[in-house]
C-alpha cells in the first residue's frame, strides 16, 4: 500500500485562499479605498484636481527628473556593476555593500546628507555653485538637485539587476570574438550589450518607478517652489494638509495607474529576460 504524498504546506485551495486573503487585506483593499475616495467628488472636481497648472508642473518635474536620473543610473550602474564583477581590488566587498546603502538608509537622512553636500553653503555646493552661476544653474533647490537625489536612491536598482546577469555571462564567448579579430569595443557592443539589454531595461524601469514615488530625500533639496521644483508626492501631502482628501486621492489614483503600468512593463521585461537567457543557453 502506497503512502499518499504529503507536502509540508497545505494544498492548493488553502494556500490560494490565504494568498488572496492576504493580498486583499494588505494591497487590494487599501488601493480600492483610494479609488473609491477619489470617486466621492464629481468628475469636474476630479479633473480640476489633476489638470490645474500647479499639478501639471509637478508631474513634469517628477517625470523629467525621474527619467533623467534613470538614464544616468543606466550608464553608471552598468559601469559600477562591471567593475564589481570583472575586477578584483582591495575593498571590493565594502564597495559592493555600499551599493545597498540607499535601500537601508532612511530617506530623510539621505535628504539631509544631500543638502549638507550640495546646498549653496554645503561642502560641494559652495565650490561648484560659483562655476554654475554664469550659466544660471543651481545645484540645489532646482531640478538638478532633485535629479541628484533620485540618482542616489535609484542606483542600486540598476546595479543589482545587471550584476547577476553579468556574472553569468560566458567569458569564452568574449574570448572567441577576440580570437576572430573583434576589437574590445566590438565585443562589448555586439556581444555583451545584447546579453545585458533585458537586465538594463528592467533596472531602468525599476529605477524610474522608484524615483516617481520618492519623497523624503527629494523634499529637502528641491526647495519646494511652486511651478518649479514641486514633485507630485509633495502636492499630495499639501492637499492632505488642506483637508482636500478627494483632490489628494485623485492625484494618487493617477500615480497609482502609472505605477501599475510600470510594474506590468517590469514584469514583461523580466519574463523577456528569462526567455532571452533560456534561448542563449
Amino acid at each position: 500500500m502506497k503512502l499518499k504524498d504529503r507536502s509540508i504546506l497545505p494544498g492548493f485551495r488553502w494556500t490560494l485562499a490565504f494568498t488572496l486573503f492576504y493580498l486583499s487585506l494588505i494591497v487590494l483593499i487599501p488601493l480600492s479605498a483610494t479609488f473609491l475616495k477619489s470617486m466621492t467628488g464629481t468628475w469636474d472636481h476630479f479633473w480640476s484636481a489633476i489638470s490645474n497648472d500647479r499639478v501639471i508642473a509637478s508631474f513634469k518635474v517628477s517625470f523629467i527628473c525621474s527619467f533623467a536620473s534613470s538614464v544616468i543610473n543606466l550608464v553608471f550602474g552598468l559601469l559600477v556593476a562591471w567593475v564589481l564583477v570583472r575586477y578584483k581590488f582591495p575593498g571590493r566587498a565594502i564597495a559592493d555593500a555600499i551599493i545597498d546603502l540607499p535601500f537601508a538608509l532612511p530617506t530623510a537622512v539621505a535628504g539631509i546628507a544631500l543638502v549638507t553636500l550640495y546646498a549653496p553653503k554645503g561642502l560641494i555646493g559652495s565650490r561648484l555653485q560659483p562655476l554654475l552661476d554664469p550659466l544660471g544653474w543651481k545645484l540645489a533647490y532646482s531640478p538638478i538637485g532633485i535629479t541628484l537625489a533620485l540618482v542616489f536612491i535609484g542606483l542600486p536598482f540598476v546595479v543589482r539587476t545587471v550584476q547577476p546577469v553579468l556574472q553569468d555571462l560566458d567569458l569564452e564567448i568574449e574570448e572567441a570574438a577576440s580570437s576572430l579579430g573583434a576589437t574590445r569595443w566590438q565585443t562589448f557592443w555586439y556581444i555583451i550589450i545584447p546579453s545585458l539589454t533585458p537586465a538594463l531595461l528592467t533596472g531602468f524601469a525599476l529605477s524610474f518607478a522608484r524615483s516617481l514615488g520618492e519623497y523624503g530625500s527629494v523634499v529637502f533639496i528641491s526647495g519646494n517652489m511652486p511651478m518649479r521644483t514641486e514633485i507630485v508626492p509633495l502636492i499630495i501631502i499639501t492637499k492632505l494638509e488642506e483637508y482636500d482628501y478627494t483632490g489628494a486621492t485623485a492625484i494618487a489614483v493617477v500615480m497609482l495607474l502609472i505605477s501599475f503600468v510600470l510594474l506590468l512593463l517590469i514584469n514583461y521585461l523580466q519574463a523577456w529576460s528569462g526567455r532571452h537567457l533560456s534561448a542563449k543557453n
